[in-house]
């Protein structure tokens, strides 16, 4: 029977080997990878429709990874195929870099260690780990790493499992774990170059100037001036009002344009309170 192509664990923690009970196999820790995700290669098995290997070639490319290996897909032009550059949606590059092979052994050449997303086989395989837990591992490690995905309609056979030094499940709702394989492909690629160091986010829009003491204070004062006019605030009686008005802005720490709003506001409020003029 073929392993599953793209595995889920029943549980959070199901199926993936706990702490202490089983290591990777050639696992250890040493120099860490690059950042440039360099030596990580994705390999799609006898791939059956070319949307998915546009949008795999996507989900690469977000992530930073640029090595794509196509096993006997099922259409010798897909890299080609007009669903597949339209899914690749900007990936262009991607799959004009990618390669296609006739079996997995050529797929894997110059790799050293390969992750089969599959459930293990039940009689013997490579160990099972979700990949939170085995790829920071991973990572610090000297490997070229490649990530073996099935096809769509019948997963990988035992044969290729056995070729990989371990299988990854990606843990799911117990009572539905299907994915899609490009979205198999983005699971992964998001939790490797997470191990690998990440990339930072960056922001839309420079941070805004915060208002400065000076304007703060202006604005309390205008704001008093405000209450005072509209009988809100009995200056013979003030009690704690503008020392907790106080706080509320300190807590806000609002921004230089915050201040002008709340001071527009204030004079708003005084024109409507005035009338209209004579």
């Amino acid at each position: 029977m073929p392993a599953s192509e793209v595995p889920a664990s029943p549980t959070p923690n199901a199926g993936a080997a706990q702490p202490g009970t089983e290591t990777a196999p050639g696992v250890t820790p040493a120099t860490p990878q690059a950042a440039t995700g360099e030596g990580t290669r994705f390999v799609l098995l006898n791939t059956s429709h070319p949307g998915n290997v546009g949008a795999a070639a996507r989900a690469m490319k977000v992530m930073g990874f640029s090595d794509l290996v196509l096993v006997q897909p099922r259409f010798a032009d897909v890299l080609c195929r007009e669903e597949t550059v339209a899914l690749a949606s900007g990936a262009a590059d991607i799959l004009a870099r990618a390669r296609i092979v006739d079996s997995l052994p050529a797929a894997l050449e110059g790799i050293s260690y390969a992750c089969a997303t599959a459930m293990t086989p039940r009689d013997f395989g490579p160990p099972t780990f979700a990949p939170r837990e085995l790829l920071p591992r991973l990572a610090a490690g000297p490997h070229r790493v490649a990530f073996v995905f099935g096809s769509e309609r019948y997963g990988m056979s035992n044969e290729d499992v056995y070729r990989c030094h371990a299988c990854l499940s990606v843990p799911t709702h117990p009572d539905y774990g299907s994915l899609n394989l490009s979205q198999a492909v983005q699971l992964v690629a998001y939790d490797w170059r997470q191990a690998l160091g990440g990339f930072g986010v960056v922001p839309r829009v420079p941070d805004a100037q915060l208002a400065d003491g000076v304007a703060v204070q202006g604005a309390l004062e205008h704001w008093r001036e405000m209450l005072v006019e509209i009988g809100f605030l009995d200056p013979a009686a003030p009690k704690k009002l503008l020392p907790r008005l106080q706080q509320l802005i300190n807590r806000a720490q609002p921004t230089a344009e915050e201040i002008h709003i709340l001071r527009g506001m204030a004079r708003a409020v005084q024109r409507a309170a005035r009338g209209p003029k004579r």
